[in-house]
């Protein structure tokens, strides 16, 4: 891997390390708040609604420019978004702003590994680029989590120097500094040297080229279904994000700050995962990894029996191990079709609109069930269970296009006798 490659990686680890510190700085203020249990999920929901409405737009900015600026652009977009805050503007606003500047970072992100790197390459830098950004999320969470822990929050008031500071205002100048260091990597990032046509931001030529791009993998037989287990997988993953959260304070007993730290030991198993599928998986045998999805909706549900803390932690790396080591071959499958396809921002624009679009749905069905009452594990088997089917109904879906092109491989070779 070359120099710039180590650059993309340091910044994406820290301006993601942000990301989730706030998050659990942002539920800690809404539970200060005294806001409905429900609104918790909206934080996330709010932060990814930029993805789905903006993501006919946000490939066309990535590819105008060289995209360790735009990187460095969007960041700033995530440090004025924390900053609201401050200025008493609502955590759901606020973190929608963070999310407006994460939606047009993400393409761009993604996009320059496909400019920087031979296709062969893109699992390995997949495999370090997901491991790298779990690890962002559990040091991530775990600093969020220390941050709102009273200790610690009243040490760092200490630190601060005026009269108005609070626990909370002291958590986010941190995380703001975090932004800040970001940024500084964000600009040790190379210019590949990939151009792209010029670009038009007429509204209405951008979503038929959006509509264009999206019907284009969606009709690839390689495309639709790495692009059905990421969006998948994303939309589970963010769900399990707050039911982790909720059963380790109803089944465990445990603080918010110290069940934060549980979203960590999920993520630590899908950096383990990450690494190993980038070991040991090649490109050409991504959708061998599938089965590996359903198999984590069971151990999912295995949580309902698990009442222990010390339990807890091998179950969740085993979930989070799962996940990594399936979802990192199918992503880099879905970033090489959709480069060989389309433009890196395009295809990165239309990954991200399905992801977001099924955490949207996810998270918004999650809060539903939340309003309507519903316990705990009964919630997870319902999400271990929906999990598992989709998974089986993608492999059906696979097999059923290998059959179909194996019948048209056999009708051209009749033709040819």
């Amino acid at each position: 891997m070359n120099r710039g490659f180590y650059a993309v990686m340091a910044a994406e680890f820290f301006s993601s390390l942000a990301d989730n510190a706030l998050l659990i700085v942002a539920i800690a203020i809404l539970a200060q708040m005294d806001s409905p249990a429900w609104m918790t999920p909206l934080l996330r929901l709010f932060f990814v609604l930029s993805y789905v409405c903006l993501a006919a737009f946000v490939g066309a900015f990535s590819d105008s420019m060289p995209k360790g600026r735009v990187m460095f652009i969007t960041n700033t977009v995530k440090f004025i978004g924390c900053s609201l805050i401050f200025a008493g503007i609502h955590p759901l606003i606020s973190y929608a702003i963070v999310g407006l500047g994460a939606a047009a970072y993400s393409p761009a992100k993604y996009g320059i590994l496909t400019e920087m790197l031979p296709a062969e390459k893109l699992v390995v830098a997949n495999g370090w680029i997901e491991g790298l950004t779990v690890s962002s999320i559990v040091l991530g969470t775990v600093l969020g989590g220390a941050l709102i822990n009273p200790h610690v929050s009243a040490f760092l008031v200490g630190l601060i120097h005026f009269a108005e500071a609070t626990p909370a205002i002291a958590a986010l100048t941190v995380i703001m500094l975090v932004y800040i260091l970001a940024a500084l990597f964000n600009l040790r990032i190379p210019d590949p040297g990939a151009r792209y046509a010029k670009q038009s931001f007429n509204p209405a030529a951008l979503l038929k080229s959006f509509y264009h791009s999206f019907t284009t993998l969606w009709h690839d037989k390689l495309g639709q279904i790495s692009l059905a287990v990421t969006t998948l997988f994303w939309g589970a993953g963010a769900t399990l994000q707050f039911i982790v959260l909720k059963w380790a304070q109803h089944a465990l007993g445990l603080p918010l700050d110290k069940a934060a730290f549980l979203q960590g030991i999920v993520a630590v198993g899908i950096a383990i995962g990450a690494v190993s599928a980038a070991r040991f998986i090649k490109l050409k045998n991504s959708l061998k990894v599938m089965k590996l999805g359903a198999a984590m909706g069971i151990v999912v549900m295995v949580m309902t029996m698990v009442h222990s803390v010390w339990l807890a932690y091998p179950l969740l790396v085993l979930v989070g191990g799962l996940a990594g080591f399936f979802v990192v071959p199918m992503n880099a499958l879905l970033q090489h079709r959709g480069h060989v396809l389309l433009s890196a921002g395009s295809s990165i624009a239309v990954q991200n609109f399905n992801e977001n679009l099924s955490i949207l749905t996810m998270l918004g069905v999650y809060s539903l069930l939340i309003a309507l009452d519903l316990s705990t594990n009964a919630i997870i088997i319902l999400f271990g269970s929906f999990v598992t089917l989709t998974m089986l109904l993608v492999m059906y879906w696979h097999a059923c296009n290998q059959k179909k092109q194996d019948s048209l491989h056999l009708i051209g070779e009749d033709k040819r006798h």
